[in-house]
């Protein structure tokens, strides 16, 4: 009986009090901490993966500024990374009307709870709908390139406009019979869903009609700048040309090293399978707002802890996207 009079008597900061409710948070809170930590230390490997492995290839990664250039509506225009800073303003501010949500719970105000939820969902939705059309841009590709033999990448280069040129502008339609890549004609292990727009032998015949073009490297200098041939030296380059490029895919990619669309995808696409189920929660949730569930119950704890969620969410994607666009 002393010695567990004397072990109670311990205990008198109050910060661990036991039973149902230890450090003053009810279970459903704590399970959401506990997932949020296995779930930051899961995007942290997949983080360390990519730095490790930009590291490793650091002459042949893409720059983001040249890959991440598209806006809506404004085609031809460019615009670095514009788009991609209101994707984050967007997913940022839905953190913020989060914040306000939560507060209206805490005063028990079922309009202010429902209203800033919703303010969260439209958020969300937006930001999600926004990396779609991302990926769609960056799988659909913007000027082409060429792959050689060794399966670096080849960008074609105006000399005279002092810019990087896509293929469709140059390139020569000839006519000629072309067949899609069949297993008895082929690897039975690739798959061709169909046929390039742009041949490889159209590309070859604009090239050497253009004496103003050239072709410029996947690997960069030491200025950070993507390496510029001329054209003597492009001529020799491209004698290898093996196949035509165009947009990213798992197997290649006409920015650069294929590596990185292999970490867009996996890592954007699972924070971006987050925040679609952070929205799906939402709209659970906000539907409970609207039928009263939570004002019966007396207090709005789930919406807390569908926030702290939605917070981790946001948080995440401030560090993928520090790590693709502006390292």
């Amino acid at each position: 009986m002393q010695v567990s009079s004397a072990i109670s008597n311990t205990n008198t900061s109050g910060s661990w009090g036991g039973g149902s409710k230890p450090l003053v948070a009810g279970y459903g809170k704590l399970m959401m901490w506990f997932f949020i930590v296995s779930d930051a230390l899961t995007f942290s490997g997949f983080l360390v993966s990519y730095g490790f492995s930009r590291f490793k290839n650091i002459d042949s990664w893409p720059i983001a500024d040249e890959v991440f250039t598209h806006f809506p509506f404004l085609h031809g225009i460019d615009a670095p990374m514009y788009y991609v800073a209101l994707m984050t303003f967007v997913l940022i501010f839905s953190s913020v009307t989060m914040v306000l949500a939560v507060d209206a719970g805490h005063h028990n105000n079922k309009n202010r709870v429902a209203f800033y939820m919703l303010l969260t969902i439209i958020g969300g939705a937006i930001f999600v709908g926004s990396q779609a059309w991302e990926w769609k841009n960056f799988i659909k590709g913007e000027y082409g390139a060429v792959e050689v033999q060794s399966g670096k990448i080849l960008q074609f280069y105006d000399l005279e406009k002092n810019k990087r040129i896509p293929i469709d502008e140059f390139a020569v339609s000839l006519t000629q019979e072309r067949y899609t890549h069949d297993d008895n004609v082929g690897l039975w292990y690739v798959e061709e869903s169909k046929l390039p727009e742009i041949t490889l032998d159209e590309v070859l015949a604009g090239f050497n009609r253009n004496l103003n073009i050239t072709v410029r490297l996947e690997a960069i200098d030491d200025k950070g700048k993507k390496i510029i041939l001329d054209r003597q030296e492009a001529e020799v380059a491209i004698n290898s040309a093996t196949r035509v490029v165009k947009g990213a895919n798992l197997y290649r990619n006409e920015y650069g090293n294929p590596l990185f669309a292999d970490f867009f995808f996996f890592i954007t696409g699972f924070h971006g399978f987050h925040v679609f189920s952070g929205v799906v929660i939402n709209i659970i949730i906000f539907i409970n707002v609207l039928l009263g569930t939570y004002e019966r119950r007396g207090h709005y704890d789930m919406v807390e802890k569908v926030g702290l969620y939605w917070h981790f969410v946001d948080l995440v994607w401030v560090f993928v996207f520090t790590f693709f666009y502006l390292i």
